[in-house]
């Protein structure tokens, strides 16, 4: 029930997002697509509240379990991320705004990386705190192995995105003679929009 609960989510989150994009651009009505948008938090309480409901079922804690807290831990940390990212391309499409891009050469690329690690982070920190909730929850240590094993996998996973990170940071890669960190030509002048632009 949980694997296809998450299906559901993951199927129903790009449902969403492509309503909320069309509304917003295609229907030119801002609002509904804000409001479209603004019920992709439902989706993971529905799936928070059938995970611990399943649970308290009776059922053997498990690797579907795990992985519903991963799933949530990274709506949380890396969604409106993803969102905003989506926007600009439907901001290019239909309105021909160049989104902001994320820089490719030096310490803007270093904290750029860094940025986005710490949206790992708060993944793992909030998975964590779930798996937690769920072992106080179960209250049998004999039955919780596998959540434990699964914040373990959580950290792993950030501790391998923060050495990526770190690398940035050590020996952020230099922007070719005539280019600057965003990979514009400087000959072009600047492109403030593509740093500083919004959407959401």
């Amino acid at each position: 029930m949980i694997v296809t609960l998450i299906v559901i989510c993951e199927v129903g989150f790009w449902v969403l997002l492509a309503a909320g994009l069309g509304a917003r651009y295609v229907l030119r009505k801002p609002r509904l697509g804000v409001a479209l948008l603004l019920c992709e938090p439902v989706l993971e309480v529905v799936l928070l509240i059938a995970t611990a409901v399943d649970l308290r079922n009776g059922a053997e804690p498990n690797w579907t379990h795990g992985l519903a807290a991963l799933y949530i831990g990274y709506t949380v940390g890396h969604g409106h991320r993803t969102v905003k990212w989506l926007d600009g391309l439907a901001a290019r499409r239909f309105d021909g705004v160049e989104p902001p891009r994320a820089p490719k050469y030096g310490r803007e690329r270093a904290a750029h990386e860094g940025k986005v690690w710490l949206g790992t982070v708060t993944g793992a920190v909030t998975a964590t705190v779930l798996l937690l909730l769920a072992v106080a929850y179960v209250g049998d240590g004999a039955r919780d192995d596998s959540l434990w094993a699964w914040i373990a996998q959580a950290w792993k996973i950030t501790g391998i995105h923060g050495l990526v990170a770190l690398w940035y940071t050590l020996a952020p890669p230099k922007a070719p003679a005539g280019q600057d960190d965003w990979g514009n030509d400087l000959t072009d002048g600047p492109r403030e929009h593509q740093r500083t632009g919004k959407h959401l």
